[in-house]
């Protein structure tokens, strides 16, 4: 078992064990195990993965796997496999959790999400939720209350009573903990051999720590059946429908001045001059920002940060993105990718690639192989061949619900 790295699982991040071990026999085995079938192109554990991967709240994601499914595994989450740990699970979803904290021991974090991988649909907005829950000795469960009429049966097969369903909730993942007290319950329930808890939120009652309902989602269903896979296919594919994809550009261009670090998409990268401009002058994400705009009409980043505010003064670039990235998720959209070419003859931007398509990951949430930064100069020709400055072309696809109108 490998334990989670430092620099994996920084303290300010919230961990994540997936659960994703079992073999999911009621939703068929002709296609292996659910967490591994195809919805909407991708394998369900890769959208799961996904959710979690591009929250800006999450760190160190381990997930538990079934011991014969490393490069089932490997090949569903694609470039996402070496971004998390995996562990092998148990033959419980109690022990599979159980396995997955003790991976995190090592630098864990003081909160911790449990979340099952057959529930591919957990959006960005309950993760917040659940998280905003957790406290130092509580924890948190996504829940809805329990819609439908509730009888009991007898055991001829009878109605025997109604049951009130007053106060009664369904739970979901993902369930949120203080960390140490939830390792500690489960190490407590294995060492007793307890081993009949269906979820985390009824090892933490048995524990004694209080768990606070927090509202679910009617979308985060957890995929069971043939049927459920082949529902969650539909509602991804969407049949012949053909998808409101909107694709935006975006350009701009900064002199140098005197200075000792130009910052490109949100990296500070030492040089002897510096960008000129009223914010941080990140050519590179003022140009996002503008493809982003495009996507929803929202017009142009001078419209929302007018650079005769002085409030914009010396501003992170940062905060322009995620105002874009707001106004488009705020009108259903979701990024699928962003393009950034960055024109210049120096300084070198292949060093700092990777940081800049973290720093990108993290504003956008979206993962990293959707995000592509490239450079090029201008042949000494021009004002960025006679190095006087910087230019930056953006291109940024989104996909909004609904069809394309006529």
């Amino acid at each position: 078992m490998r334990d989670v790295s430092e620099k994996q699982a920084a303290d300010d991040k919230v961990a994540v064990v997936i659960v994703a071990a079992g073999r999911g026999a009621r939703a068929g085995q002709a296609n292996g195990p659910k967490q591994y079938q195809q919805i909407g192109g991708g394998a369900v554990i890769a959208r799961t993965l996904d959710a979690f991967l591009t929250h800006p709240k999450i760190g160190a994601v381990v997930v538990a796997i079934h011991a014969d499914d490393g490069a089932l595994f490997r090949r569903a989450a694609g470039a996402n496999a070496d971004r998390v740990v995996a562990v092998t699970g148990g033959t419980s979803r109690q022990e599979s959790v159980r396995l997955g904290l003790l991976a995190l021991r090592s630098h864990a974090p003081g909160r911790v999400l449990i979340h099952d991988a057959a529930r591919p649909f957990v959006d960005a907005e309950l993760i917040d939720r659940t998280i905003a829950a957790i406290e130092e000795r509580q924890g948190a469960l996504s829940a809805l209350p329990v819609a439908d009429t509730l009888k009991r049966e007898t055991a001829e097969g009878m109605i025997g009573e109604t049951v009130s369903r007053a106060g009664l909730h369904a739970a979901q993942t993902p369930q949120g903990f203080p960390f140490w007290p939830i390792l500690a319950a489960h190490e407590k329930a294995h060492h007793l051999g307890k081993a009949d808890f269906t979820d985390d939120a009824a090892i933490a009652e048995w524990a004694h720590i209080p768990v606070k309902i927090v509202p679910g989602s009617p979308d985060n269903v957890k995929l069971t059946w043939a049927r459920d896979i082949a529902m969650a296919d539909q509602r991804l594919s969407g049949g012949a429908r053909f998808p409101d994809i909107r694709t935006g550009n975006g350009y701009d261009v900064h002199a140098f001045e005197p200075g000792d670090h130009v910052t490109l998409c949100g990296v500070a990268i030492p040089h002897d001059r510096k960008l000129s401009g009223h914010s941080d002058a990140d050519v590179g994400l003022h140009a996002l920002t503008d493809a982003l705009l495009a996507t929803c009409g929202a017009g142009d980043i001078g419209t929302h940060f007018p650079p005769s505010d002085p409030q914009w003064k010396g501003a992170a670039s940062r905060i322009f993105v995620e105002h874009a990235v707001k106004l488009v998720r705020e009108g259903g959209g979701r990024i699928a990718n962003a393009d950034i070419t960055l024109i210049c003859e120096a300084p070198r931007v292949g060093p700092h690639r990777e940081a800049m398509t973290e720093a990108l990951s993290a504003m956008l949430r979206i993962s990293r192989n959707r995000i592509s930064i490239k450079a090029t100069t201008n042949e000494k020709l021009g004002f960025v061949g006679r190095e006087e400055g910087i230019a930056a072309i953006a291109t940024a696809s989104v996909v909004f619900p609904g069809d394309v109108p006529e």
